[in-house]
């Protein structure tokens, strides 16, 4: 895995085209393939979610979802942002409690994730197709596919724990829209100069530099995080991978196996490995788990169809 420039194309993501989408008739069909590259294509075509616009409006942060809508709203908004969906009925107490707080989440996101209002008793064949067996209903959807879900009102607490593993898992809180465009930098030359010398701990310092003068530089800081995890490969070296089926209940002997594996381009042992440890782990060892997979998805980035599959595996791991 070379580092490459934000906005450059990545010739794997060129050879390898994920198919996404989902298909609704009457009722929704979330496990539909043939729709899924159209649903993507037309997401990409679609502005970003604004939190600035009024709630309940198309293309908010919080939109009211009907059966024509759900296409747009929810199933092609997905491939953007996870789309949480929340399942109400006017008549429904809890729904009342839970609503305001998701609604206020949504806006404090700031199009990060987009929440979908649907009213049952209006949409029988959504609540049909979603298998809503008791309201208040929760359900996340992410690149058209259900992802999480819970049933019941829950405390802010715990909703906002929802909502911010959600996104973390999916998109690692980007925006659509707010990607910095590409300059040309002539203090990126030094660094590139450096890494086709292999000389990496030079690179580094280089890229270093970059950000001591301007932090927010928009490609130094990723080339900086796919240098350091290289290195961290090379001071690993392949005994990293017995150290850690040696231990599989080490946290810091898992994530230095698969800093390995990816520095090496094994991207998806890299991810399994992580994902494993997720799955068999709790409190602050899972955490650290999912937050250096988290990073691994950075550094790979979310144009490789590998992280998209990885992220909606650990929404499964995690809920």
């Amino acid at each position: 895995m070379q580092p490459t420039r934000p906005g450059r194309p990545d010739p794997r993501a060129q050879a390898q085209q994920a198919q996404m989408a989902a298909a609704m008739a009457g009722a929704v069909d979330l496990a539909a393939v043939k729709a899924r590259s159209e649903a993507a294509a037309r997401a990409q075509a679609a502005p970003p979610p604004s939190a600035s616009a009024p709630a309940g409006a198309p293309g908010g942060a919080v939109v009211d979802v009907t059966e024509a809508t759900f296409q747009a709203e929810v199933l092609d908004r997905s491939f953007q942002v996870p789309v949480v969906l929340d399942l109400w009925a006017e008549w429904c107490g809890p729904c009342k409690q839970l609503s305001p707080v998701l609604e206020r989440l949504a806006v404090e996101g700031g199009g990060s994730w987009v929440l979908a209002k649907v009213d049952v008793e209006a949409n029988p064949a959504l609540a049909q197709g979603l298998r809503v067996q008791g309201i208040p209903a929760v359900k996340a959807v992410w690149q058209g596919q259900l992802v999480a879900e819970f049933t019941g009102a829950i405390p802010e607490e715990q909703a906002r724990q929802f909502v911010t593993e959600l996104v973390q898992a999916t998109t690692g809180g980007a925006v659509p829209g707010s990607e910095p465009q590409e300059i040309e930098d002539p203090r990126l030359d030094a660094a590139e100069a450096a890494l086709e010398r292999g000389d990496l701990a030079a690179a580094e310092a280089a890229y270093q530099a970059i950000l001591a003068e301007e932090p927010d530089h928009p490609d130094a800081g990723i080339a900086l995080r796919q240098v350091q995890l290289f290195r961290r490969a090379e001071e690993a070296g392949p005994d990293a991978l017995a150290a850690a089926d040696a231990a599989p209940g080490d946290v810091e002997a898992q994530t230095r196996a698969a800093d390995f594996l990816l520095g090496t381009g094994n991207i998806e042992a890299a991810f399994d490995r992580l994902l494993d440890v997720v799955r068999s782990t709790a409190g602050e060892d899972r955490d650290r788990a999912r937050q250096h997979l988290v990073e691994l998805f950075g550094i790979v980035g979310d144009q490789d169809p590998r992280v998209g599959d990885a992220r909606r595996r650990l929404m499964a791991a995690l809920f």
